[in-house]
């Protein structure tokens, strides 16, 4: 059985994933009380994750362990190549990369961004499952979740659920 592509993901009203300079205190709304939103449920179903060298370089930037340290990572990047202690790096194409790990014997695959992989990997259409928790905020302006100019892709709402905090979770797969 084919592993799935899954984008799970957090955004703005407005639909920005982060401020022009990466900056994400406003997903700070939400963490009042405390709550994870599936989050580790949804961990536990991947064991691969795939993001950007912009995403990879905000992580580090927490002074956090790296969170996905029990999984296998690939960060896709123009400029950097190897392997650090978390991660490596992808420099070569990406549809060829994610068919080759979708094929691979394993749990499904974690898409953790940011915009620039999530448009890349959108125009060969392999994600799978996106679950979309929009923030109740609006920031005006920042970093897109989706880049204008891609193609039409219908999708299916399979679920959706709002918390007390404002945050609806809306998962979708690609439409038949």
């Amino acid at each position: 059985m084919e592993r799935k592509v899954i984008l799970f993901i957090a955004m703005s009203l407005d639909g920005y994933i982060a401020r022009e300079d990466g900056d994400l205190e406003w997903l700070s709304v939400v963490d009042d009380p405390p709550q994870d939103y599936g989050y580790n449920d949804f961990l536990n179903s991947v064991d691969t994750v795939i993001m950007g060298r912009k995403s990879y370089q905000k992580v580090l930037s927490f002074g956090i362990d790296f969170p996905h340290k029990n999984k296998t990572c690939y960060v896709f990047s123009k400029t950097l190549s190897g392997a650090d202690e978390n991660v490596t790096f992808v420099n070569g194409n990406i549809f060829d990369f994610i068919l080759e790990l979708k094929n691979a014997p394993g749990k499904d695959i974690y898409l953790d961004g940011g915009s620039e992989i999530i448009s890349e990997i959108l125009k060969h259409n392999l994600i799978d499952t996106y679950i979309i928790s929009v923030i109740p905020i609006l920031i005006g302006n920042g970093i897109p979740l989706f880049k204008k100019g891609g193609d039409q892709i219908p999708l299916k709402l399979i679920k959706s659920t709002s918390f007390k905090s404002g945050l609806v979770q809306l998962e979708y797969q690609i439409g038949k």
